[in-house]
């Protein structure tokens, strides 16, 4: 008896999932042929209890609303309003649905609804930009303080991230803008030049063989420092136009980044051809015009199509090229 039961509570427990299962399809294919506008009329009628006020909220006809409270019927397998004697009562189906149904109403509304202009004054935002010492220097620190009182209450996370993982990490969220000079950037994101760059020959102030400008014999002499991102590299733009000439210059010292070659610069000998944005107004610095002409490069402001559209990106996109 015990087994037979025990079988019996098998099949019947398998049943019961089979029928759950079918119909959990049942009303998921449903819920895919439903007309929202019905839920719209349903809602309605649940506040107002009379088609006639109900038609009337919703700008449509008496025959339209019945029409559609109809088809509301057969797809819940429901009566939902029922008449009354003071109008329609509804069923207890229907009082189930009446908040749930409100809420997603609710929700629904909000996620369509138009995006409210960005108040920067107001904006609890965080925004992430990818970012190396010399970006930081001349595109982000001029527009630091201008933000920090536009929108005080916003957060700026600067990340160190390569060239080569800036399009796919801006594709995916984990960065909202990009700062790269031209020849890096990634050709399938948003881009807006901020400005152009030149190369200038700087070394400590006095420098005695900075008094004038060197002559190019003069400069293939100096001992030059080199800024290499990659780290350890002794050979940039400056050697690749020496080199079309059959020249070389001593590179004598190989840093990583542009704030530490500008410290060495003011604390040695050494010289260095650098942007001339790094070295700007700078009083520790002597800078002239190298005797070689090297090519610049144009920075850019760089982000991906998800966020073009953006107000508070836009915002911000505005307002870091209105700093510079």
């Amino acid at each position: 008896m015990v087994n037979s039961y025990a079988g019996n509570a098998s099949a019947a427990s398998s049943s019961a999932a089979r029928s759950a299962t079918s119909n959990s399809s049942a009303a998921n294919f449903s819920l895919r042929q439903l007309d929202l506008n019905l839920l719209v009329t349903l809602d309605a009628l649940l506040i107002e209890h009379n088609v006639t006020r109900a038609a009337e909220r919703l700008h449509l006809t008496q025959p339209t609303v019945s029409l559609q409270l109809a088809r509301l019927r057969d797809f819940f397998g429901d009566p939902l309003l029922l008449p009354g004697p003071r109008g329609m009562r509804p069923t207890a189906r229907a009082d189930e649905l009446r908040e749930p149904l409100q809420q997603a109403l609710a929700a629904l509304k909000h996620a369509v609804a138009p995006s409210h202009p960005f108040d920067p004054a107001l904006s609890q935002q965080t925004w992430r930009v990818a970012a190396f010492d010399y970006s930081e220097f001349t595109v982000l620190l001029p527009a630091l303080a201008s933000l920090r009182t536009s929108a005080p209450g916003t957060r700026l996370a600067v990340l160190q991230t390569p060239p080569a993982r800036v399009a796919r990490m801006a594709e995916q969220g984990e960065i909202d803008f990009a700062f790269l000079i031209g020849a890096e950037a990634p050709l399938d994101l948003h881009r807006l030049p901020l400005f152009n760059e030149r190369y200038v020959l700087a070394g400590r102030a006095g420098h005695p063989r900075l008094q004038r400008r060197p002559t190019l014999a003069q400069f293939c002499k100096l001992d030059h420092v080199i800024a290499s991102p990659d780290g350890g590299g002794f050979h940039g733009v400056t050697d690749t136009v020496l080199a079309e000439r059959g020249l070389t210059r001593r590179v004598a010292l190989s840093v990583p980044h542009f704030l530490f070659l500008r410290s060495v610069l003011e604390n040695t000998d050494l010289v260095a051809m650098v942007p001339s944005r790094l070295v700007r107004g700078n009083a520790a610095l002597q800078v002239v015009e190298p005797p070689i002409e090297v090519p610049g490069f144009e920075m850019l402001m760089l982000w991906h199509e998800r966020v073009h559209r953006d107000p508070a990106h836009q915002w911000l996109r505005a307002h870091i090229a209105g700093s510079i």
